[in-house]
């Protein structure tokens, strides 16, 4: 395959029945790193993106994978498909102004017959198969979900430096990703949405339609790779030093 194409075409094997996608976003300009591109970093010798891409691999229950990412980096991104030989990839597209709007433009890239998609950080690279699968189970029956843990600190809301309240943390959790949808529920909404610079997260989409989101649990392991700092603790999850590729 010349390196110039830039829409992946692979065959999908051994996939269980069910047209669950995932839309992988990558497309983040990684400002909080220094600049360096986060998703490939090496975490115990592997790229970020490439271990977030093997656990989509290796999920029986995905049937294709679509990477959003910047201009800049597709072509990367490519080589790092064929070299980890991501089979379920089908496409990499360019991503939009803002996270919501690359999202839409992975979910626009999905075929018709789509039933369910999971959309996933590429920055996420411990997300376990049991994650992926729970997400997508529970998004096939509710519509949508999310994986989420519970908070472990003390939540004040605070205004000009004053403590203003203090939340009951049993009933707040921090929300992860995978995110999963009913497919045409979720394309209905993030198509019907004019400023989607507004969303912080994906569930949110559909919350502004009254969907309700169920939640399953996730792993505090499954830390986004957003600072240096986080790299540390990549590399502490792992048991590695900080080898190199």
């Amino acid at each position: 395959m010349e390196l110039t194409e830039l829409l992946l075409k692979y065959e999908t094997e051994n996939v269980e029945k069910g047209n669950v996608s995932a839309v992988i976003v990558a497309a983040g300009s990684s400002s909080r790193m220094g600049g360096v591109q986060k998703q490939l970093l090496c975490i115990g010798g592997i790229p970020v993106l490439a271990r977030t891409l093997l656990a989509f691999e290796n999920a029986k229950c995905i049937k294709n994978i679509v990477i959003v990412a910047r201009e800049c980096d597709i072509l990367g991104f490519q080589m790092l498909v064929d070299k980890y030989m991501i089979s379920k990839v089908t496409d990499i597209v360019e991503g939009g102004s803002c996270r919501e709007e690359s999202v839409k433009k992975g979910v626009l890239q999905l075929d018709l017959d789509t039933e369910c998609v999971l959309i996933h950080d590429g920055a996420r690279p411990f997300v376990t198969e049991e994650i992926i699968t729970a997400v997508a189970e529970a998004a096939r029956e509710h519509g949508a979900a999310s994986c989420a843990v519970a908070v472990k600190d003390t939540l004040k809301v605070v205004e000009n430096g004053v403590v203003k309240q203090t939340l009951n943390r049993d009933s707040i959790v921090s929300i992860q990703t995978p995110q999963g949808f009913d497919y045409k529920k979720f394309k209905a909404a993030i198509t019907s949405k004019e400023d989607l610079s507004v969303f912080t997260d994906d569930c949110s989409v559909v919350e502004a339609d009254g969907m309700t989101v169920r939640i399953v649990e996730g792993s505090y392991n499954n830390i986004k790779i957003t600072t240096q700092e986080d790299v540390a603790v990549a590399e502490g999850i792992l048991g590695f030093g900080g080898k190199k590729c």
